[in-house]
């Protein structure tokens, strides 16, 4: 590995870290808050990060793969822990509760410990927009422009002729694609500031529901989410611009360039569209069926695209719905939305492979000479990527169950436990139970909080980044 590369790195985003965390300077000023939590957060990033940056000298830059990993982990893990200053130093919130909140931020969860969202000071609720629309543009040019070159295990299916997560189909430079990336995400976020304003929202609200609804994080600036807000108009704009975030922005990238057929034809895209308009049909007509309400399709609309798109903004309680409603919820709390977007859950190209394996499998099962391979976007989809999908189907299973284990441990109920586990290793922050709708987690003991910071940090990196740390040959010559 090239450790002097990453350690410059490391300090570079530190750097860029504290001069993130001035920014809520001026809302605390504005509103007439305290703002030395963030002057002390932004010092002890720069001056970790200065001297690293500006005395760590590298002859060679070229990245390999195992640096790949590292930089990857280490930085959202850096992120995180210098992410959570402003919240010990302003809501004294303990080290834990401090690090669960920033990595729940900067994983685009939405889990919290704050417990009266209303009280917390504006600065602070802006912070954790940040660190949520940060997480989003990360994890968007991780995945479509970082994993391909590091030759990343389950997805290596990025590199199959699929809809687009390959570096040289976009621009041939890794540089201009993030950069690209950068304008696209930046447009959308501000066409939702601009479209929430108009709905109703105040400039401060707009701001920091455009940051976490583009990242697909859920943090809202009301206890009730997007419901204390009690407008139809605003919860359609927030389902509009849900939905374009989990949508993978190759797609976006190749329509604004055009490529208008391309991307009607791609079939995770027709898959992800489907998903939402049946689910919501059916949710609404049996919401409608037990209460007769007027709002069933626009509540039912909302939670489907929040919950499949692992936003986790809410609307209504989702955990009082019919029995057969909450049949469809954990379903949704998987599948998460298409990759390339800043959503996270199994994302539904793996399900698509994952169907298609499935018929193939049981045709050949019936027709044990014949040669059918399975096929994707015309080509056929070679066997070390469709292994890749079902590696990362047993571990997201086993780490899930794994963290339900912790969770069950704590003394909660299986309905809590496992949804605890799926909400966290599929950044979605809501779950069902004891936790609810709210995603309130500040009961829980730390060791618990603990696990489940991992969980998150794993599932939104896509489980083998942070795997591979822990195989002893990866840390060998």
């Amino acid at each position: 590995m090239n450790l002097l590369l990453d350690l410059k790195i490391f300090g570079w985003l530190l750097v860029g870290l504290g001069i993130l965390e001035t920014l809520p300077i001026g809302v605390a000023l504005a509103y007439g808050e305290p703002s030395l939590a963030y002057v002390t957060s932004a010092a002890a990033a720069l001056i970790y990060g200065i001297p690293i940056a500006a005395t760590v000298h590298v002859k060679e830059r070229r990245m390999r793969p195992r640096d790949g990993f590292l930089v990857v982990t280490g930085a959202w893990i850096l992120a995180s822990v210098f992410g959570a200053l402003p919240y010990y130093f302003t809501e004294s919130l303990g080290v834990v509760d401090a690090i669960f909140e920033s990595v729940a931020g900067f994983t685009t969860t939405g889990s919290s410990v704050l417990t009266n969202i209303e009280d917390a000071p504006k600065a602070l609720l802006l912070w954790r927009s940040i660190t949520q629309w940060l997480g989003g543009m990360g994890i968007i040019v991780f995945t479509i422009a970082v994993l391909p070159l590091i030759g990343i295990g389950g997805m290596q299916l990025f590199k199959a002729e699929v809809p687009g997560p390959v570096t040289d189909k976009l621009t041939p430079r890794i540089a201009d694609t993030a950069r690209q990336l950068w304008y696209i995400y930046v447009g959308f976020t501000f066409c939702a500031f601009v479209a929430l304003k108009l709905a109703g929202m105040g400039w401060y609200d707009a701001i920091c529901h455009a940051l976490t609804t583009l990242s697909t994080g859920g943090f809202s600036t009301r206890s009730a989410s997007i419901a204390g807000f009690d407008s139809a108009a605003i919860e359609w704009v927030v389902i509009a611009f849900m939905m374009v975030a989990g949508i993978n922005f190759a797609l976006h990238f190749r329509l604004l360039g055009g490529q208008i057929r391309r991307v009607v034809h791609d079939r995770e895209l027709h898959l992800y569209l489907g998903l939402i308009v049946s689910l919501t049909v059916v949710l609404s007509a049996v919401l409608w069926n037990a209460t007769g309400s007027s709002n069933s399709l626009r509540h039912a609309a909302f939670q489907v695209v929040s919950l499949l798109t692992t936003t986790g903004y809410v609307t209504d309680d989702y955990g009082a719905w019919p029995a057969f409603a909450l049949f469809f919820v954990v379903p949704l709390m998987i599948l998460g939305g298409m990759s390339g977007s800043t959503s996270g859950g199994l994302k539904t190209l793996r399900v698509l492979l994952g169907l298609r394996a499935l018929r193939t499998f049981v045709f050949r099962t019936s027709h044990p000479t014949a040669i059918r391979p399975v096929r994707y976007a015309g080509r056929a989809v070679p066997d070390d990527i469709l292994n890749g999908v079902l590696i990362f189907f047993v571990a997201y299973l086993a780490i899930t169950l794994g963290g339900a284990g912790v969770v069950a441990s704590a003394g909660y109920d299986i309905e809590t436990s496992i949804s605890v586990g799926l909400t966290a290793i599929g950044n979605i922050g809501p779950a069902l139970g004891d936790i609810g709708s709210s995603g309130d987690f500040h009961r829980m003991p730390d060791y618990v909080k603990l696990a489940l910071t991992f969980l998150m940090i794993a599932g939104r990196l896509e489980l083998f980044t942070v795997l591979v740390l822990f195989e002893p040959h990866f840390w060998k010559r």
